[in-house]
């Protein structure tokens, strides 16, 4: 028990360095507000999101991809100690990917990691002939996969053309000083997308651990509760403002120059592409969203204003993400079963 909490809130810690920070580094990159003030913000709407919305998507991370019980799938239900194992290296393999990640200053998807945790646990359990390859949820994976490509296309898409609204209605036809007004404006969308995020990537630090404590007989009935997402809440804050100055740095001001009304149009962009995922119960990236968001807004400024450097190595770490962080999942799997690791 106490190991799974640890690395339960380790995974959260990450998605605050990481995938929260990623989020919030429009509104730093801006100068609109100092990293204190949104600590402070996203402290309160980012805890919001997780306790009052994150259940959908930790459903899905929780048993849509690897069956774990008798759901008419199993004649059988898995060991406890095989959940634990297997819910424990599947955090940790995404936790540590996450954690070199961050190191690097690179935005990278914590929801990619985590559904690349289950499925090492998965393919283990099928390599070991627990159960067969057919039974892995591969729809599931093909769907939520789908969503990764098509998810950054639409925020990009979104993001240009909601720019170049803003820029053709308002930026060509007022006063210079307009950009102050768009300054409170991404405030409020700051706020916006910190409960976006909260709902949809609490799950990766709280699907796996509540599946972990059923298996062991510490939860009992279908619901999770919510002091479980209370702590995945204050996992992702500790992670936000203890680390997540690096990635808040990469996608604030190395990707393109970001003024008032372009974060705005990015910011505005990604939480409802997020939010709108939350709802259909799709673990989606906030990375992808907003990044690919972010670029859709440079590029409404010419190609020039993106740094397609910067944008490389974001796709790269991308890629990887997921059979990295699998492969990692099963290693650690395995060498729990073997005693390697304990």
């Amino acid at each position: 028990m106490g190991a799974l909490g640890i690395a339960g809130l380790y995974m959260a810690w990450n998605i605050g360095a990481n995938d929260l920070a990623n989020a919030m580094g429009t509104v730093v990159g801006t100068g609109v507000l100092s990293i204190r003030k949104v600590i402070f913000l996203a402290a309160l709407f980012e805890f919001l999101g997780a306790v009052f919305f994150g259940r959908r998507v930790t459903e899905t991370l929780a048993k849509g991809i690897v069956p774990i019980d008798r759901s008419g799938e199993l004649d059988f239900a898995l060991p406890s100690h095989t959940l634990a194992f297997g819910m424990l290296a599947a955090i940790l393999a995404a936790g540590f990917w996450v954690t070199f990640a961050t190191l690097y200053s690179l935005p990278v998807s914590t929801s990619h990691a985590s559904v690349g945790g289950i499925l090492g646990f998965g393919l283990a359990l099928a390599f070991r002939g627990v159960i067969p390859y057919s039974l892995i949820h591969w729809d599931v994976l093909i769907r939520i996969g789908a969503s990764w490509l098509f998810s950054p296309l639409l925020g990009a898409i979104f993001g240009y053309g909601l720019f170049l609204l803003i820029r053709t209605l308002i930026l060509y036809r007022s006063e210079a000083d307009v950009e102050k007004y768009f300054a409170n404006l991404l405030i409020i969308t700051a706020c916006y997308l910190s409960f976006a995020h909260g709902s949809n990537d609490v799950a990766g630090a709280i699907g796996p651990l509540s599946v972990a404590l059923r298996g062991l007989g510490l939860l009992r009935g279908e619901e999770i509760p919510a002091w479980l997402f209370m702590l995945g809440g204050l996992g992702m804050i500790f992670g936000l403002s203890s680390w997540g100055y690096r990635v808040i740095e990469t996608v604030g001001s190395k990707i393109t120059e970001l003024t008032p009304s372009r974060g705005f149009a990015a910011q505005f962009a990604t939480a409802s592409v997020v939010l709108l995922h939350s709802y259909i119960s799709i673990p989606i990236s906030t990375t992808h969203i907003l990044v690919g968001s972010v670029i859709g807004v440079g590029l409404a400024g010419g190609l020039s204003a993106v740094d397609l450097s910067v944008i490389w190595k974001i796709i790269f770490s991308w890629i990887v993400t997921v059979p990295v962080a699998a492969l990692t999942s099963a290693l650690l799997f395995l060498g729990f079963l073997e005693g390697f690791w304990v």
